[in-house]
């Protein structure tokens, strides 16, 4: 295949993924081309894509490659979309949700022990939008389950990597810490969904 054909491909790829798409899914669609080839193509996509000032951008996010309105864009999409309604996490889950990022793998006990409050709900709705997971027991009287973080998580937060978190350090005051987590801006937006709309933040606790 062609250089400009694969270049093709590949952006067709990331444009119609609703999720991040991750370099092996790239190359199983291109009979196993080589990583650092869709590395250097996806690259290349994305310089092309700053330099000719496009509306979209491709960015690393959770893994993967997603492709997003470019952040200068943001006040046109917000005008068009002011009428939707954008729900977020709630301040006592994002609290909880920090927790889990910054000690995962953790009990429930041990989030509890930390907030001074029944998180049961919390943990239900953090479970049903994919923000956390079951990762397994602790080897502990009770063999309690543990909690940590998913993809979806890093997605939701803009992150490459849980390395990308803030450094707990930096936080005068730990019970804030789910303060200084802040979702991806809403114009980060995938091209999958409806007319390149805002992508909606997780739904409210």
């Amino acid at each position: 295949m062609a250089n400009n054909n694969i270049k093709s491909v590949i952006e067709a790829l990331i444009f119609s993924s609703e999720r991040p798409i991750t370099i092996e899914q790239i190359r199983s669609a291109l009979d196993n081309l080589d990583a650092t080839e869709v590395r250097a193509v996806i690259e290349e996509l994305k310089q092309e894509f700053e330099n000719t000032n496009r509306g979209f951008r491709i960015i690393e996010i959770a893994g993967g490659f997603q492709m997003v309105t470019a952040q200068e864009f943001a006040p046109f999409l917000k005008k068009l979309y002011k009428q939707r309604r954008v729900e977020k996490l709630s301040k006592p889950a994002l609290e909880t949700l920090a927790i889990v990022a910054y000690k995962q793998p953790v009990t429930k006990f041990e989030i509890e022990s930390l907030r001074n409050v029944n998180i049961d709900g919390i943990i239900a709705n953090l479970l049903s939008k994919g923000l956390i997971r079951i990762s397994g027991r602790r080897k502990s009287p009770g063999r309690p389950y543990v909690f940590s973080t998913t993809r979806q998580f890093l997605e939701y937060f803009g992150l490459k990597s849980l390395e990308e978190l803030p450094k707990i350090e930096n936080f005068a005051n730990p019970s804030t810490t789910g303060e200084n987590i802040k979702p991806e801006t809403d114009v980060s937006t995938n091209q999958k969904e409806q007319g390149n709309e805002v992508r909606e933040s997780a739904q409210t606790n």
